[in-house]
């Protein structure tokens, strides 16, 4: 077997494909490039295709470059094959002279070096030959998988779920947590373009690396509050809640100071935003560099995939802390059905930031390009959305968007793609219901089924693995699958859009809120009109209840009391049969069996809801169909770009999707379920968290909400699947030719027939 090699320390160049492929060599781009020497060699068993020394040999297949024909340029023509130029004769002028072939065929002619130096895996000078087995693009997906996962869990799960909790503690109002929740789609914001575009062109794995300490920064900032706040300290003395004990109420000013601790949370979303940013611009576009075009799709669905996988873990951890006194030191006499029961929300944060430091040490010591990357240059090229004018002239410059000045002609390009303008609009209004659905679906759940905030957690992440998770992967598995491109990928995106969308209509089905006695029922039975509170009556008025007291009981006669004061119960709390206390002697409820007072168990009243399973299957479908088309879109936003601007799309896409998606959400979803609130907590005459939801109201804001922005969504799917072009040819036969990741051994016959401007041979 013969093949041949070209020394480390030569300036061999060979010719490449169009110019709007070029800028991916390490070496500067000439003309006229002249080759003094060729070294042929025999490489033996043991010598390695991509070696990993200081002077790497670098296997360079036979380059073809047919002209384009033309009646003008016709001094200018195809090269036989029996004249094809190989890497062992020398060359002393280019394929062809630019004066004679025109403006076009000079365009047409560049070169990529031979050369690959610093693809080694390692830190500066210690890159131990152990390493270098990581040194794949599976290794680089291992680890990206893995800060994507902490990713996940920390900003999307374990602030999703403690989020009640955390109102609780520090006296937040939904919209107030809703602005802790956006702050980091802010920062995301800020930071987007100069991370997209400076290091689009620069080095990727340190980005990440870097970016990914801020993000383990940014959780340890979080937590702070716990330890700087202070005790958790709340009235649990069951004399307090009973009627006609000493109602000597303090109100102390340092009580609402609390809410300040909101900034703190703020700052640490801010640097989680920071952080994570180079991960799905910088990180998806390294990936798709350096693996196969039709590989792409499942490396990125993989790394979306553990980026789902992390919230629903945040939720199942997280819903197991809330089970833990926050004080983990100190004994409490609560319980977690308690409404003033708060779990260790904070020790996750500790968890996600220690592991964040270490996951960032492998990422920063990956090469630039990985090695054999350059091959997969022609074939993304050739799936490249096209247009009209002569952008891909400009964008193929070698030298465009290395400097701040190329900045707004970068974002004009953009700007002038119609197929990137829909998509970029089509995520936003997915990201605003994902966010807004992501920050407060346990809340929902807690108030549709009367559960802990524990439970409602722990639920919702059960219904996230499966279906997010799930959904995304499949969505990158059956572009793979079924071959989709261009079009094809957009109208996948449509198709399930429009099926989320019919399942939003479960929305129109609520579970009915557990009676409330002076919230939603009458201490007498009957019905109350909305927003109209009647908390006292005839049998508790002499017991001088107080409002900052609340503490639910459930009634032996079915009805929710606001605490045992206003239920009327005299005797203080024994403990039942399940160990829960029961209070007796209530004057409020009534007895059922005999004459006398009734009694009251605390904790709320479980909800008897007969649509449950209905509304968690339909539930499910939603989440799984709004997934499903996350790695379709992103895959169709790659390719309706030109190659050089991926990175920066990447990073001008997330910014729309925050900016109109992820960050209104939160606080838009947050404002509506504050709509649905009948009871707020009442801190010394000021406003507080929200007690007690209307379910009816809860689910018809929700479905408004849903049906308006997915009907956006479907819109600008459609109408991008209308105005996008295919490319001028098809990288099918082009992808089949190149070699793989484990073989270089293609058909040589298979590559004449590619229909690219580019034919590749070699020789073996």
């Amino acid at each position: 077997m013969k093949q041949e090699w070209a020394p480390s320390g030569s300036q061999s160049v060979v010719s490449s494909v169009a110019a709007r492929t070029s800028g991916r060599s390490n070496q500067p781009l000439e003309s006229h490039v002249s080759i003094p020497t060729a070294v042929t060699a025999t490489p033996s068993a043991e010598m390695p295709q991509h070696s990993m020394g200081d002077k790497p040999l670098v296997s360079m297949p036979q380059l073809v470059f047919p002209g384009p024909p033309s009646g003008t340029n016709s001094e200018c023509e195809h090269t036989p094959p029996s004249k094809q130029v190989s890497l062992s004769a020398p060359l002393s002028q280019p394929l062809c002279q630019p004066e004679k072939c025109g403006p076009r065929a000079a365009q047409e002619v560049c070169y990529v070096a031979a050369e690959q130096p610093g693809e080694a895996c390692g830190w500066r000078a210690f890159a131990p030959a152990c390493l270098q087995a990581f040194n794949t693009p599976r290794g680089f997906l291992l680890f990206l998988s893995v800060a994507s996962f902490l990713q996940g869990m920390t900003v999307n799960g374990f602030i999703n779920t403690v989020i009640t909790s955390i109102e609780r503690r520090y006296d937040l109002h939904s919209y107030q947590s809703g602005l802790i929740a956006s702050s980091y789609d802010v920062a995301a914001c800020l930071c987007l373009t100069f991370v997209s575009y400076f290091g689009g062109h620069g080095h990727k794995p340190r980005w990440l690396g870097w970016g990914v300490l801020v993000m383990g920064a940014g959780s340890l900032i979080f937590a702070l509050p716990h330890f700087t706040a202070g005790r958790y300290e709340v009235q649990v003395d069951e004399v307090v809640g009973t009627c006609g004990a000493n109602r000597s109420s303090t109100c102390r000013d340092g009580a609402s100071s609390l809410s300040s601790y909101r900034l703190v949370f703020m700052l640490g979303q801010f640097l989680h935003g920071m952080g994570a940013t180079p991960l799905y611009t910088l990180g998806v576009t390294y990936l798709d560099e350096n693996v196969k075009s039709s590989y792409s799709p499942v490396y990125i669905a993989v790394f979306y995939t553990a980026a789902i996988l992390g919230p629903a873990a945040g939720y199942l951890v997280g819903g197991a802390l809330l089970n833990i006194y926050t004080d983990i030191s100190q004994q409490t006499e609560l319980t977690t059905e308690s409404p003033l029961w708060v779990g260790a929300w904070w020790v996750g944060f500790l968890g996600a930031g220690a592991a964040a430091f270490l996951i960032a040490i492998p990422i920063l010591g990956y090469p630039r390009q990985l090695p054999g990357s350059q091959r997969y240059v022609v074939m993304r090229a050739s799936e490249t959305y096209q247009l009209k004018d002569s952008s891909h002239e400009v964008t193929s410059n070698p030298d465009f968007g290395k400097t701040i000045r190329d900045l707004p002609l970068s974002i004009w390009l953009l700007l002038k793609n119609p197929t990137f303008i829909l998509l970029c609009l089509a995520g936003a209004t997915e990201a605003t219901l994902i966010a807004g659905m992501s920050t407060f679906g346990p809340k929902f759940l807690e108030s549709q089924f009367s559960l802990s905030a524990s439970e409602a957690a722990t639920l919702f992440g059960y219904l996230v693995v499966p279906a997010g998770g799930g959904g995304t992967f499949l969505g990158g598995f059956f572009v793979n699958k079924f071959k989709l491109r261009g079009s094809s990928v957009i109208k996948f995106c449509l198709l399930c859009t429009l099926i989320s969308l019919l399942a939003s209509f479960i929305f129109l089905m609520h579970c009915p809120g557990v009676p409330m006695a002076g919230v939603t029922t009458g201490y007498n039975g009957s019905l109350l009109p909305e927003g109209h509170l009647e908390m006292m009556a005839a049998c508790n008025i002499h017991c001088g209840c107080q409002p900052e007291h609340y503490s639910p009981v459930c009634g032996s006669d079915g009805l929710m009391y606001y605490s045992p004061c206003y239920a009327g119960c005299l005797e203080v709390a024994m403990p039942g049969p399940g160990g829960q206390k029961v209070y007796r002697d209530c004057s409020c409820v009534p007895q059922n069996f005999s004459s006398g007072f009734g009694h009251a168990t605390a904790g709320k009243c479980t909800s008897t809801c007969q649509r449950k399973p209905l509304l968690l299957v339909f539930i499910f479908v939603v989440i799984v169909f709004t997934f499903l088309s996350s790695i379709p879109a992103l895959t169709a936003t790659l390719r309706c770009v030109s190659d050089q601007q991926r990175s920066f799309a990447l990073g001008i896409q997330w910014i729309v999707v925050r900016t109109l998606g992820s960050i209104p959400g939160p606080i838009a979803f947050g404002w509506v379920i504050d709509k649905a609130c009948l009871l707020w907590q009442d801190q010394c005459g000021q406003q507080g968290s929200c007690f007690v939801y209307q379910n009816s109201a809860m689910s018809w804001y929700l479905l408004i909400a849903g049906l308006g922005y997915k009907v956006l969504g479907s819109i600008f799917f459609a109408i991008a699947c209308f105005l996008y072009k295919s490319p001028l040819g098809s990288s099918d036969g082009l992808e089949a030719s190149l070699p793989s990741q484990s073989s270089a051994s293609d058909n040589p016959s298979d590559l004449q027939e590619a229909p690219s401007a580019l034919r590749i041979q070699s020789n073996i």
